[in-house]
């Protein structure tokens, strides 16, 4: 099995900055893609940001230039550094990620994502 666990949500004025994180564990033999997607009240689940595992990346046009989303590959990890936070970037953030894993000796893919982490930008 692969988990996800995300840390770093919390409360931040608008403008302000903040980092979530996502630190991934199993046994792993090759994460694909990672991303990011957020969920809010009254609307549907969106992407944020995805990052390949030769390193493009995918914004959302909302966060494009405030946004940035990176990963070790080496510690299968995933950030989303945000600045210039806005009211309406107040949701629950979710870690995704997609590859394969060594399920009982077995090369298997996986599919999983985080618990969420919130992130609550007030004005």
């Amino acid at each position: 099995q692969v988990h996800l666990v995300e840390s770093g949500g919390g409360l931040v004025q608008t403008g302000g900055s903040l980092r979530v994180s996502c630190q991934s564990s199993g046994q792993i033999l090759r994460i694909a893609d990672m991303g990011w997607y957020r969920h809010s009240p009254g609307r549907q689940r969106e992407l944020v940001a995805t990052v390949s595992g030769d390193g493009k990346t995918v914004y959302a046009d909302s966060v494009k230039g405030r946004f940035t989303i990176g990963r070790d590959n080496a510690e299968n990890t995933v950030y989303l550094q945000m600045s210039s936070l806005k009211p309406e970037d107040t949701a629950v953030y979710y870690c995704y990620a997609r590859g394969n894993f060594n399920g009982y000796g077995q090369n298997r893919d996986f599919e999983v994502w985080g618990q969420g982490t919130l992130v609550n930008v007030c004005s």
